[in-house]
């Protein structure tokens, strides 16, 4: 079991200045988070100011609030007010820009390689009851609220589509505490259960095949 723990993250500046990327994790892993050298990239951004995005050519994307009232995207022209917990997908080829009329914001980021791989973004409410599993090809990424994560097993996961995670410590059998924004790598084996109140985001990174 793995934990990429958020604290440990660099933060990569835009090239606007607007705002911070963080990645989570990407395959194959690229030397900056902003060079695109990746079929799949998981990522958090903190959004200061509006303006454009950058385009990713080739590339479908998934969006989603995590923090904030609103994000006002604009995709070719069309006008999106996306909220918080609301996944969006749009075209990375496709001209967009943000505006925050509510104030800053922060967002999860889920960029594909068209062809290559596909990508989801799921948010469900956790329970103190019943535990959520992570598997194999998703990161469980905690959003709010206090949660821990155990497996039965000692052993390690990989990251979606077999990459390396950045920053990942292994954790042992007895339950780990997950701080916000801290993620779990799925695996199918010894497969991590989380536990807790609050909310999860549940990206999957899926192998396109044919």
């Amino acid at each position: 079991m793995e934990i990429i723990r958020y604290a440990e993250l660099r933060a990569e500046p835009w090239r606007n200045k607007g705002g911070v990327t963080r990645e989570l994790a990407s395959h194959p892993k690229a030397a900056s988070a902003q060079d695109g050298a990746w079929d799949w990239r998981v990522s958090i951004a903190e959004v200061s100011e509006a303006g454009e995005f950058s385009a990713f050519p080739g590339m479908d994307r998934v969006l989603t609030v995590i923090e904030g009232e609103l994000l006002l995207l604009t995709v070719d022209g069309a006008e999106h007010p996306l909220e918080k917990y609301r996944p969006f997908r749009f075209s990375g080829d496709a001209d967009a820009a943000g505006a925050l009329p509510t104030g800053d914001i922060r967002d999860l980021n889920v960029i594909t390689r068209n062809g290559a791989f596909k990508g989801y973004t799921s948010i469900i409410e956790l329970s103190k009851k019943r535990a959520h599993p992570v598997f194999e090809g998703q990161l469980g990424i905690l959003l709010q609220g206090q949660a821990t994560v155990s497996t039965g097993t000692a052993g390690g996961g990989e990251t979606p589509g077999g990459s390396e995670a950045p920053d990942a410590a292994p954790a042992a059998g007895e339950p780990e505490t997950l701080g916000r924004y801290d993620a779990v790598v799925g695996s199918d084996s010894g497969t991590p259960e989380i536990l807790g109140r609050g909310f999860l985001a549940v990206v999957s990174i899926d192998r396109v095949t044919g």
